[in-house]
């Protein structure tokens, strides 16, 4: 699954996932729950993550690898959260080419720049309680309050318009090669995201269907 900051690609990929009986499986879980259990992948990755530095390519992969060889994983899963450059994408087709399985669709929820501006910097944290609020899909019933304890609500600097523009500009430079790598394989599916979430999941398993045939 394949998306934006803001794309909705962690609820696409659990509706996905419910409506073809195939575990979600996002990359960012994974590393939080190899780190939490200590295993050892988690400690090495733990190592890096303590030095600032980011977690290699090959051991997210091998994390990757150790997930989809369990037995639910037996008819495949939905993969949120990676790969996010070429590299990965290319270490990731090798990784599962030596264990003789293979990315079989690339899904890719396309956006436009001020959707997803719109999308990413609408959201609010209560201060308090860190309740969630965005400005357009779920306003806060009093400006600046909290519904739930009446906390000031703010703006993480993740999600200033600023260095919301920035994180965009880099996922799309990565991003575009990505896209071009799956489309050459024939593997790539392109979704409007355009749209509300139920329309998204709608298309999204259409495209899906459409393609099997």
């Amino acid at each position: 699954m394949l998306g934006a900051p803001g794309a909705g690609k962690g609820t696409q990929a659990d509706i996905l996932a419910g409506e073809m009986s195939l575990p979600h499986i996002a990359s960012g879980n994974l590393l939080r729950e190899a780190v939490e259990k200590k295993t050892e992948l988690g400690l090495l990755a733990q190592s890096y993550m303590e030095r600032g530095e980011l977690v290699p390519d090959e051991l997210i992969i091998k994390m990757i690898l150790q997930r989809i060889a369990l037995p639910d994983c037996a008819s495949g899963g939905v993969l949120d959260g990676f790969p996010r450059t070429l590299a990965q994408a290319e270490a990731l087709d090798k990784g599962l080419g030596d264990k003789g399985k293979s990315i079989d669709k690339a899904v890719y929820l396309k956006l436009s720049r001020k959707e997803l501006l719109k999308r990413l910097s609408g959201r609010w944290l209560c201060r308090n309680c860190q309740t969630p609020y965005h400005l357009i899909t779920a306003p806060p019933r009093v400006a600046g309050k909290c519904d739930k304890c009446g906390g000031e609500l703010y703006q993480r600097e993740d999600d200033k318009e600023e260095t919301i523009k920035e994180r965009l500009k880099i996922f799309f430079a990565q991003t575009v090669p990505i896209i071009d790598y799956y489309r050459r394989q024939d593997k790539l599916i392109e979704v409007n995201g355009n749209q509300g979430i139920a329309e998204v999941a709608r298309e999204l398993m259409t495209s899906l269907r459409g393609k099997a045939k």
